[in-house]
């Protein structure tokens, strides 16, 4: 069924679609079944999903009317997915202290560990390991968030042990759990300011890499935008490697169609944003993708939206190329810093 064909089921409210898609209102942040009964939304404001963790990975909710979540799924790889995600939460309340494997998967289902992880990463777009792994860092701040301290969040979530997560705070968290715990407090962000043809540009690092690249014209709204985002963070100029990393910057900045330099990043996204962040960085200069295209690319076709957000939520602008990015009807959408700056970096590669 087509886009036209979804937004009729949803405002007719037909009960014949339900378990085929879920819909998602972005100004309520909740998903539906079509036959929800709840007021009929914007079609502008409506994205459609396969499934629920579909919808419930980019941060949408259950509609407590119509109950989404407990719709039968249609699709057999559906249903085996969905499957899948409930064993791994069961796993991490009962045996948090275990790490899950693929094997135990396998067993439980019936299906072969190839079968098993190739249908689940069609419709989720990343293995049963990552979304076990993504599920747990979630468990963990939400546990954080109502009080537990680290080692309680930590085995509550599945990791067993506050050491297990401390293995895996650079890859989900980009600080360290104890920092993530006080809003990023203890953190050390030093951030440089460099002038280039796209106006001011500010530079932002950790000792391991950049973690943030923003561009405008007023220093104080650009450092405050930085603060805001790292709001707990001790955050302070800095004249060391942040400054190499920003001249390398410059330096591509000044030659057109050149590559962008390999600087080391310290960003953290879900893993959903991890992906089309590493489909970007496949994209060369002067070269352009659709948001489609990508998300074909994921093999996810229905997530166009949802990779537009990804790029949009990119906290390190030019390194990891989002300019180069464009609808489906040729034109340039949505970029952080003004489609201005994006055209210009655009001609600035030779894009086309």
């Amino acid at each position: 069924m087509n886009y036209e064909g979804k937004i009729a089921a949803v405002m007719q409210r037909d009960s014949a679609q339900d378990g085929l898609f879920i819909y998602a209102v972005k100004t309520t942040g909740i998903y539906c079944r079509p036959s929800c009964s709840s007021r009929n939304p914007k079609p502008e404001n409506v994205e459609f999903f396969k499934i629920p963790k579909d919808a419930e990975s980019v941060g949408y909710r259950p509609c407590k009317r119509c109950r989404p979540d407990l719709v039968k799924i249609a699709d057999p790889k559906l249903s085996l997915t969905r499957q899948i995600c409930r064993l791994i939460e069961a796993y991490i309340d009962d045996q948090p202290e275990e790490k899950i494997s693929l094997t135990s998967l396998a067993r439980e289902t019936g299906y072969s560990e190839d079968h098993l992880s190739r249908s689940f990463k069609k419709i989720m777009g990343i293995t049963p390991i990552d979304y076990y792994d993504n599920l747990r860092v979630s468990n963990f701040k939400k546990n954080l968030h109502s009080g537990d301290d680290i080692s309680g969040a930590a085995y509550g979530a599945g990791f067993g042990s506050s050491s297990r997560l401390y293995e895996k705070a650079r890859e989900r968290l980009g600080m360290t759990p104890a920092s993530y715990a006080k809003g990023g407090a203890g953190a050390e962000i030093a951030y440089a300011f460099v002038d280039c043809f796209l106006g001011r540009m500010l530079v932002a690092g950790t000792r391991s890499g950049v973690c943030a690249v923003y561009f405008g014209e007023d220093d104080n709204k650009l450092l405050l935008e930085l603060q805001e985002e790292f709001p707990k963070a001790e955050i302070a100029p800095d004249i060391g490697k942040l400054t190499e990393w920003s001249a390398d910057i410059i330096a591509f900045l000044e030659k057109s169609s050149a590559a962008l330099p390999e600087i080391p990043l310290d960003m953290y996204g879900t893993a959903f944003q991890r992906r089309v962040w590493q489909e970007l960085l496949k994209i060369g200069p002067g070269a352009t993708k659709t948001y489609r295209e990508i998300a074909e690319d994921m093999g996810q076709p229905k997530s166009a939206r949802a990779v537009g957000r990804a790029c949009a939520t990119n906290p390190v602008s030019l390194i990891v190329p989002c300019h180069r990015v464009i609808g489906s009807d040729g034109k340039l959408h949505g970029y952080r810093w003004g489609l201005e700056r994006k055209e210009a970096l655009r001609h600035l590669e030779g894009a086309t």
